[in-house]
């Protein structure tokens, strides 16, 4: 009988997820189908049912309810207990709802093991929803102990701190001057994302040899990004993360390591032009 998986969010069309699941599905003879599920909060509990009955054998995700969805799983595992951030969702033997997050994993597989000397580096998270909590616990495994935060709505960052203690809050209004002030940027926002809102500022005031980090994929270059790569800047876009967070996803529901080889990204790449 075919399994169904996929991933829940709003907006959702954008998504990568089925093609790179659907890819290694077929690579490993796996019979098994993965689909975006677009639904509204009112909507979590019901896809919870889903998992329980078997409808649903494993999901994804992502923005608004990586943390929504929390009170509605039966137990968190590792670093999604830590974050109380979850983008993977399963049943274990026992028929519990097991939430983990892989996210933490794919920030530190895709670029921070290339960092150099990271622990005396300085970083800056923008944004302090979804997926902030995860690179916050990324950047503290990698060895940062300098880290700082910014959210447009500051009591995200207040709530983010009670999580993380030796957090910094930069006031959103002074963002733009702060920058000069951070080895690593990340942003964890949804800004720069296709047919959304971008940054009001260009990014002028950085360092000669800032790491500029993306959690966005699609575009493969947003705004920012690009302005800082054409101004020399070391950058990377968020489709080598989104890859090994999901990497780490079709292990925990398949108990198989997929391989990552050049097909697969030529195909996510062929979907971005």
């Amino acid at each position: 009988m075919k399994k169904n998986f996929g991933i829940i969010g709003n907006p959702i069309n954008h998504s990568l997820s089925p093609v790179l699941h659907n890819y290694w599905f077929k690579k490993y003879k796996i019979d098994a189908h993965y689909s975006t599920i677009e639904i509204k909060e009112n909507e979590l509990p019901n896809i919870i049912n889903k998992i329980k009955n078997k409808d649903l054998y494993g999901i994804n995700i992502t923005l608004p309810f990586k943390q929504k969805i929390v009170p509605y799983i039966d137990i968190l595992l590792n670093e999604a207990e830590v974050t109380s951030s979850v983008n993977t969702i399963f049943l274990n033997k026992d028929e519990t709802v097991v939430g983990e997050n892989t996210d933490v994993f794919g920030l530190q597989a895709a670029y921070l093991k290339q960092v150099n000397d990271i622990s005396s580096k300085r970083a800056l998270v923008i944004g302090a929803g979804g997926v902030s909590p995860s690179v916050v616990l990324s950047l503290q495994k990698s060895g940062i102990k300098n880290i700082s935060v910014s959210n447009r709505t500051l009591e995200k960052c207040i709530f983010l701190r009670k999580k993380f203690k030796n957090l910094s809050i930069i006031n959103w209004e002074n963002l733009s001057e702060e920058i000069c002030n951070y080895d690593i940027i990340i942003n964890a926002t949804s800004l720069g994302m296709k047919n959304g809102n971008d940054f009001s500022f260009d990014f002028d005031k950085t360092k000669t040899n800032l790491i500029y980090i993306d959690t966005i994929y699609n575009p493969l270059e947003t705004k920012t990004l690009k302005y800082l790569k054409d101004r020399e800047k070391q950058v990377f876009n968020g489709l080598d993360m989104f890859i090994y967070q999901g990497q780490k996803a079709f292990y925990l529901w398949n108990k198989i390591n997929p391989e990552i080889d050049q097909e697969l990204i030529e195909l996510l790449l062929s979907k971005l032009k």
